[in-house]
């Protein structure tokens, strides 16, 4: 229990939420008040050269249109942090008692959130140790790097650099500890066939569309997480999402007709998986994460891959071009994408949990987003878990033969994996679902049942009744 003292002085648990929900208010609202200041008054106050935030130091950057130009090195990183923190305290995406998983790929975005949940971590411990009767827990951090050598073809001494790299980026962290799992994106297959890798490459060689083959292979790398996360009782998956790569979605997401689902996407949170993802870096650009990479000298593990070559690759070019023109272009992108109203499953379930601070469990059902009961579905893609449409469940067929028909293996995907990764000639659909993971097969035939139940009681008052149809 916190102390309720008020001459206490110990660094306990009382005041905590909120002086760093009014520190972080604080640090969101000091941010917005320089940009409408720069925007309007031409960088009048930047004009000494002098950080716009502490008005001591220099700022760290002559560009004029980006915060490092505003701020010195202190400010910046407590601006990012900021930023970082408020996402995840307003939103209660992390409570004492969860155990999170840092989804980490060696890029700077996954890196920065590497250090933010370790400092996090840290400070909630060094509160634990200073309380009394230390009753209140500290929630637990691991970290999980999905090997793809069997996807991507790199030299194995490359490969094992990089993972050394990785080893020694998480041990050099300070305690507490935190366990490092590197899996093989082919451990989405049952290890007891250990055929994985031979069903990887298969089910990868039957989807012809390369950008087809680039979306599959990012739900599987997903599907690898979820699998880390539930096996080693982790609660919460914690991704490196940035603005710059949430942009890009949702410029892809239009493209491939994917706008229904698209607002599942850009949010906080998602909890349409078995373990919720989080996203609390998605008020940061990718240039100001590379940027505190540099100063706080974070080590990063660049990987050899590929560039995309179809549409993603494309439009990570269109908005990158953009983002030279006008450098508040992304920010446009996922500001105006924000505007679109958000499904049940993008909030946590609210906490009923004593161990739980009073304060978190109000900040939730303050900010939680509030849900659209006429947005919300039950029923996803089996492949992307994409939520479908009305249009995507009017278009199965032979509902019956759920089993055994390829129109209606079809029908249980939307409409962007149907066209970009499904085989077009019927005849291949049984190969192309004997090399699928089975957990994705499972979910095939689960949400054929469901989607057939829903749409019968979305149509039901257009059905004739057994009396009708016989007069």
């Amino acid at each position: 229990m916190a102390c309720s003292a008020s001459t206490c002085q110990s660094n306990c648990y009382r005041d905590q939420p909120q002086e760093e929900e009014e520190e972080d208010a604080k640090n969101t609202n000091t941010t917005s008040i320089a940009t409408n200041t720069i925007s309007n008054n031409n960088n009048r106050n930047n004009s000494h050269g002098l950080c716009l935030k502490c008005k001591a130091n220099p700022p760290i950057s002559a560009d004029t249109h980006a915060d490092d130009s505003r701020f010195c090195a202190d400010c910046f990183r407590a601006n990012l942090f900021g930023k970082f923190r408020f996402a995840v305290t307003s939103n209660a995406m992390i409570s004492p008692t969860d155990n999170v998983l840092v989804a980490f790929s060696g890029g700077p975005s996954s890196r920065v959130a590497l250090q933010f949940v370790h400092e996090m971590h840290s400070k909630a411990q060094k509160n634990f140790d200073a309380s009394r009767d230390r009753s209140l827990p500290v929630f637990g951090v691991g970290v999980a790097f999905i090997d793809e050598t069997s996807v991507f073809s790199v030299p194995s001494n490359e490969q094992d650099n990089a993972i050394e790299d990785i080893t020694s980026i998480v041990e050099n962290l300070a305690p507490p500890t935190k366990q490092l799992y590197v899996v093989p994106i082919e451990n989405v297959y049952s290890e007891e066939s250990g055929d994985g890798r031979e069903r990887l490459k298969k089910l990868l060689d039957a989807v012809t569309d390369a950008t087809g083959r680039e979306d599959l292979l990012l739900h599987l790398r997903m599907l690898a997480l979820q699998k880390i996360a539930s096996q080693n009782g982790y609660n919460r998956l914690l991704l490196g999402s940035c603005i710059s790569r949430i942009a890009c979605h949702v410029i892809t997401a239009t493209v491939k007709g994917q706008g229904y689902s698209l607002p599942a996407d850009i949010q906080y949170v998602d909890s349409r998986w078995e373990i919720p993802v989080l996203l609390p870096l998605c008020d940061c650009l990718a240039q100001e994460l590379n940027m505190l990479c540099r100063l706080d000298g974070l080590k990063t593990v660049e990987l050899i891959r590929s560039p995309g070559s179809g549409i993603n690759g494309l439009v990570s070019s269109f908005v990158s071009l953009l983002q030279e023109e006008n450098p508040s272009r992304e920010c446009t992108i996922v500001r105006t994408a924000g505007k679109l109203i958000p499904f049940h499953f993008n909030r946590i379930q609210e906490i009923d949990d004593s161990n739980v601070p009073l304060a978190t469990r109000r900040r939730q059902r303050r900010y939680n987003l509030k849900p659209n009961e006429c947005f919300s579905s039950e029923s996803f893609c089996f492949i992307c878990n994409g939520p479908l449409s009305k249009s995507d469940l009017l278009s199965l067929r032979n509902l019956e033969q759920c089993q055994t028909s390829p129109d209606t293996f079809g029908g249980a995907c939307c409409l962007s994996c149907r066209f970009q990764i499904l085989p077009q000639d019927p005849s291949l659909l049984d190969q192309f679902s004997a090399v699928l993971p089975q957990q994705l097969v499972a979910r095939s035939k689960h949400d054929n049942l469901d989607n057939s139940s829903v749409l019968r009681e979305q149509i039901q008052d257009c059905l004739l009744s057994e009396s009708e149809d016989e007069i």
